[in-house]
């Protein structure tokens, strides 16, 4: 794709996003638009972001939750930046969210990790974990701009990558016998989702690429494959895909994840 029409697809989404609307998928009008082409548009959009302060902190990574492709329409995983203003902590496991600036909101509970050095991209998952530092949950709120959350993988991997926030409960630290026992727990756990007293949702560490773990791998290759992409660095923070569905979100609901076996404390959030 030249460039040219490159940056009038970002001029598009980036209009979108600053100004809280919705436009048709880019694959509506241009069949053609391919992956490769949204990470090119992608990559436009966070060039642009940089230059004007957005200051990157880590990734996510989208649709690592192969149970829900069919729902979506997408056939894999897709990853964007998330950024020092959109990461939020709740150190105490409780924290508060605005709506306002996010078009047809979702909440995802995830999977988070802070690495300590760069991610392999061959072995088992206990490999993959001597890159992480800590570990922790979290809840992602994305976001669509395309009418009724539909869309083709090449539009919501230009559009964010989905991303609207991401809420990053308390850190877990590992040491090695943490290591140990987080590659052993991660694919069997179960997340459940509530939404009040209601339980709306559970998932399981294998919904994510069969482990959080591997779909930090999973990132860790795609990025090796792009040659214009930054590998993962010392620091970064990661985000590695919804464990449930992505559920509608309102002003005045509440929110917490309870993550089971796998140890640590869930958030509460409350979306204003």
């Amino acid at each position: 794709m030249d460039q040219a029409r490159v940056a009038a697809i970002a001029d598009r989404l980036i209009d979108a996003y600053d100004r809280a609307q919705m436009l048709e998928p880019i694959t509506a009008s241009d069949p053609s638009f391919d992956v490769p082409a949204g990470y090119a548009v992608l990559r436009e959009i966070q060039a642009r972001r940089a230059a004007g302060g957005w200051r990157p902190v880590g990734r996510k990574i989208g649709f690592t939750n192969r149970t829900i492709w069919s729902r979506y329409g997408v056939d894999r995983p897709m990853w964007a930046h998330v950024y020092a203003h959109t990461v939020r902590p709740a150190s105490d496991g409780q924290a508060t969210f605005a709506l306002s600036g996010l078009v047809q909101p979702r909440i995802e509970p995830e999977v988070v990790f802070g690495l300590r050095r760069p991610v392999p991209v061959a072995g088992d998952a206990r490999a993959v974990l001597d890159a992480v530092e800590w570990v922790a949950a979290g809840f992602e709120l994305v976001q669509s701009h395309f009418p009724e959350w539909r869309f083709q993988a090449a539009d919501c991997t230009a559009a964010f990558g989905l991303h609207g926030a991401l809420i990053v409960g308390p850190l877990m630290s590992l040491d090695d016998h943490g290591r140990d026992r987080l590659a052993i727990t991660l694919p069997d756990f179960e997340v459940t989702l509530r939404r009040g007293a209601e339980i709306v949702d559970r998932g399981r560490g294998s919904h994510t690429l069969d482990s959080p773990a591997l779909a930090l791998q999973h990132l860790a290759c795609v990025l090796a494959s792009q040659a214009e992409a930054p590998p993962l660095r010392a620091g970064e923070i990661v985000a590695t895909g919804t464990l449930t569905d992505a559920w509608p979100v309102a002003a005045g609901s509440r929110w917490s994840s309870d993550y089971g076996t796998l140890g640590l404390l869930g958030i509460e959030l409350t979306i204003e």
